[in-house]
């Protein structure tokens, strides 16, 4: 039988077992280390090397898709988590949009506009949801809000004159590897109060 983490302000909801929100920081944690692994990626060789950019690009969504499907599954499936559940179908099809479209980054950006838009909702909405149940949520609300302010201006950025490479992507990936990290110490500390 799994402990019971004791009820606690910030540290969830009463009867939430500790190994789901140990299950809940693990993926925080490697979430964030994996987006910040990607912006060292195309800040240095992703930027330099076009085959290597355009893998990191198409990589990136993908990530995402497969991060969602193992979070949904963790936590009861994906019908109990619609919001993952269309946050993988968003990301998987942007997967292929993106390999499509990579002769065109003004595409591309647009593409990831549209997903950084659409993700942000749906992680705002998972965020609001998991607040009942893990307490204070508002560092993945923060994020979602702004990934979707991010995906508005990928999108009209996507319409200029300038052609748009990886580095302009990356700086939205390194704010998602901040906000999930800051979630995973935010659990890990609010668990030793």
């Amino acid at each position: 039988m799994s402990e019971v983490i004791e009820h606690r302000p910030g540290n969830g909801a009463p009867g939430v077992a500790a190994e789901d929100v140990a299950g809940l920081r693990s993926y925080y944690w490697v979430r964030g280390l994996v987006a910040a692994c990607w912006v060292a990626a195309a800040f240095t060789i992703g930027k330099n090397a076009p085959v290597i950019g355009a893998g990191l690009l198409v990589v990136y969504p993908a990530w995402d898709a497969v991060a969602n499907l193992v979070d949904a599954t963790r936590n009861g499936g994906l019908g109990r988590n619609l919001t993952q559940a269309f946050n993988m179908a968003v990301s998987f099809l942007t997967t292929l949009a993106v390999a499509a479209m990579l002769g065109n980054m003004h595409a591309v950006l647009a593409i990831f506009g549209i997903w950084a838009l659409l993700a942000g909702l749906l992680q705002l909405a998972t965020g609001i949801r998991r607040w009942k149940t893990y307490g204070a949520q508002w560092v993945m609300v923060l994020s979602g809000a702004q990934s979707a302010l991010a995906g508005i201006f990928f999108f009209q950025r996507a319409q200029g004159s300038a052609t748009p490479g990886i580095t302009d992507i990356a700086p939205y990936a390194a704010f998602g590897a901040f906000y999930f990290l800051v979630s995973a110490l935010w659990l890990s500390f609010r668990r030793g109060r």
